[in-house]
């Protein structure tokens, strides 16, 4: 038997290390595109197999990438600087 026994384990897809940058964000769009209906409409072993895939998927991102642009307005202390009902990116003018 070797190292690496994945019984139980649920692996869709190419292992996320071994994608490309231009493929590893190609895939986080389309997981992120289709977030909302895994969510409302799978059952709970396709949001389950979801779930695991976006954490392959964003763990492999954040570890190429640790030192990527954070907005301070998506911090804790960001967000307590805003105002009662102000949004992160603002929205057409005049509403």
């Amino acid at each position: 038997m070797n190292g690496h026994d994945e019984r139980g384990t649920t692996m869709t897809g190419v292992d996320p290390s071994r994608l490309d940058d231009q493929q590893l964000m190609k895939e986080l769009e389309t997981i992120h595109r289709t977030r909302h209906d895994a969510l409302l409409y799978g059952s709970n072993d396709a949001l389950r197999a979801h779930n695991e895939r976006m954490a392959q998927l964003e763990g492999e991102y954040l570890r190429r990438n640790p030192r990527r642009l954070v907005s301070a307005g998506r911090t804790r202390e960001g967000a307590r600087d805003r105002h009662c009902g102000e949004s992160v990116t603002p929205g057409p003018s005049g509403t």
